[in-house]
C-alpha cells in the first residue's frame, strides 16, 4: 500500500490520501494499489518542453518519437520558445518532423512567446480553463491537454475519457474484457472522485507495470 513513507520524495502531496480513498471505495483499486505501492505520478520538464514532446510524438510509435525528438532537441541552442522560433523550417523537416508538426511547434512557441498561455496563472485556474487555453494551440487536442494536466500539473481529478489505455483497463478490470462506453467509464469513475487521475494511473499500471510519463 502506498503510505507517505514508501513514496518518492517528489510524490504529489495528495497521493497517500488518494490511495486510501480509492481502496476504501473501489474493489478493483483495493487489489491494484498494493501491487504498485512504491511508485507514483511524477512530473517532468517544463511546460513548453512537455507540450513540444507531445506534438512530436503524435501518431508515431514511442521509439520513433524519441529518435525524432533527439534530433530536434539538438537544433535550438536551448529548448525555449524564442530559440525554436529562430529555427529554419528545412532543418526541422530534416530532423524528421512532418510539415504539419513544424507548423504546430511554431504555433506552440508563438503562444508561449506572446503570453497567450498563462503559465503563471495555471495554479489558480481550474482544469477546464487550462484545457480551453491549450486546445486553442494548433496540434493540441483535449487528450493532450488532459495528459498535460495529469503529468505536468499533477492535477488529481482528471478523467481522460478518450484515452485508449483507460478504456482497455476499465474493460479488463471491471467488465471482463467487454468494450466500454463513455457513460460506463464515468459510472466506474464515480467512486474515484476527487482522485480520478490517481485511479487512471493505476489502471494504466494494470496494463503496463512500467510507469508512463509525458
Amino acid at each position: 500500500m502506498a503510505t507517505a513513507s514508501s513514496l518518492p520524495q517528489d510524490a504529489p502531496a495528495y497521493w497517500a490520501d488518494a490511495c486510501r480513498h480509492l481502496m476504501k471505495r473501489d474493489r478493483v483499486m483495493k487489489k491494484l494499489i498494493p501491487q504498485y505501492g512504491g511508485a507514483c505520478l511524477q512530473s517532468r520538464g517544463d511546460a513548453f518542453v512537455t507540450l513540444a514532446r507531445s506534438i512530436v510524438g503524435q501518431q508515431i510509435s514511442v521509439k520513433a518519437a524519441q529518435s525524432v525528438w533527439d534530433r530536434f532537441e539538438c537544433l535550438p541552442r536551448k529548448m525555449t520558445p524564442a530559440y525554436v522560433l529562430k529555427l529554419k523550417v528545412d532543418d526541422m523537416r530534416a530532423a524528421g518532423l512532418s510539415a504539419r508538426k513544424v507548423e504546430y511547434l511554431v504555433d506552440l512557441a508563438l503562444h508561449f512567446a506572446n503570453d497567450q498561455v498563462h503559465v503563471k496563472g495555471w495554479a489558480t485556474m481550474d482544469d477546464e480553463a487550462i484545457i480551453a487555453e491549450l486546445v486553442a494551440i494548433r496540434g493540441i487536442g483535449r487528450w493532450t491537454a488532459e495528459m498535460f494536466l495529469i503529468f505536468h500539473l499533477m492535477r488529481p481529478n482528471v478523467l481522460p475519457l478518450d484515452d485508449i489505455g483507460l478504456q482497455n483497463g476499465i474493460s479488463q478490470c471491471y467488465f471482463s474484457g467487454e468494450p466500454v462506453s463513455r457513460s460506463e467509464i464515468r459510472e466506474v469513475a464515480g467512486s474515484w472522485a476527487p482522485y480520478c487521475s490517481v485511479a487512471t494511473w493505476y489502471i494504466w499500471r494494470s496494463l503496463d507495470p512500467l510507469p508512463v510519463s509525458y
